[in-house]
């Protein structure tokens, strides 16, 4: 039934039942792409998991991982022993491979959003639906990992970013992403209003964007360098110890400034094919708009990460960054 539940949400089906039982535990169908596991037997370490994937329609490898994860599930190899509620974020453009359909539903996760369109109807679905899930699971430590693919290569091709929010990360975190492969961790300066920020900053839940390679259609993704981020999520789901690694084996960042697009007269003053971390030295020009003017590297050099001059007026068209000291993390 779950690898069943994948394709006909890929195929705009109706699954035949919205609820059953599993080999360690139950499912339901709370709406379209939203399925909750619940375990029998819940394990002493258990925390309330949101895995959420294709909130950008093109973003394939997160769906696969997702996969994957309910495969093991559903043969009975992965014992549940922590409630689940696994999330396909924007199905329209998944189903047409766009990063989506009228607006960037991964700006929109913000309470008392009062835009209409269908991605914002999408946004408030799917805020309620965490919501109740985390009620239903007050319980337990809130957790959410939001998956993604990045649309350039990368100097470090699988990263975290940490959204912006009183909540402090947990120490074990770091340890655990990088026992995942996880390269480099950028620390956010501000609210951003994508689904991860929404659990960390709504719910203190231990919540990240994970960047995990470069965009690929499905059956194109190199799954065999994900293999130690699916270790993590099945270690999750079964309210298992995961894996651990030094933290320092990461490279930490910090977000100086951004780059909006203001005007239809915008521009990136570099490669289309520069790779995300890419150093531009002081005085370097980085963009123009005819509304906010040039964009300049000040006395000391910046990185460039999620570069993108096709984003909607008004929009982040980069993030400038610099190297930082590991932050500020809650002791477990």
């Amino acid at each position: 039934m779950l690898d069943q539940w994948l394709d006909m949400t890929l195929d705009g089906k109706t699954p035949p039942t919205r609820s059953g039982v599993l080999a360690s535990g139950r499912y339901r169908l709370h709406a379209p792409g939203v399925l909750e596991l619940v375990p029998d037997i819940q394990a002493t370490g258990a925390r309330a998991c949101v895995f959420s994937a294709a909130v950008h329609g093109n973003e394939t490898a997160p769906v696969e991982l997702v996969g994957a994860l309910l495969g093991a599930v559903e043969a009975g190899t992965l014992r549940l022993g922590a409630p689940l509620l696994v999330i396909l974020g924007n199905i329209p453009a998944l189903r047409a491979g766009t990063r989506y359909i009228d607006t960037n539903l991964n700006r929109l996760f913000k309470r008392g959003l009062d835009t209409s369109g269908d991605e914002p109807d999408r946004a408030r679905e799917l805020m309620a639906q965490v919501d109740a899930f985390y009620a239903r699971h007050s319980a337990l430590p809130p957790l959410h990992y939001d998956l993604h693919t990045a649309i350039r290569e990368s100097l470090y091709p699988r990263f975290v970013a940490v959204p912006f929010s009183a909540t402090p990360t947990a120490s074990e975190q770091w340890r655990w992403l990088a026992a995942a492969g996880i390269q480099a961790v950028l620390d956010q300066h501000c609210h951003s209003w994508t689904f991860s920020h929404y659990s960390r900053h709504y719910h203190s839940a231990q919540a990240f964007t994970l960047e995990l390679g470069r965009v690929a259609p499905f059956g194109h993704n190199d799954l065999a360098a994900l293999g130690p981020m699916l270790d993590l999520l099945k270690a999750l789901a079964g309210g298992a110890e995961p894996a651990r690694a030094p933290a320092d084996a990461m490279s930490f960042f910090r977000v100086a400034r951004e780059v909006r697009r203001e005007s239809d007269k915008f521009c990136l003053c570099f490669a289309d094919d520069t790779p995300n971390f890419t150093a531009f030295a002081p005085g370097t020009r980085l963009a123009r708009d005819a509304r906010a003017g040039d964009t300049v590297v000040g006395h000391t050099p910046l990185r460039v990460v999620f570069p993108n001059a096709q984003v909607e007026i008004g929009a982040r068209a980069a993030l400038l960054v610099e190297s930082a000291a590991q932050p500020k993390t809650k002791v477990e």
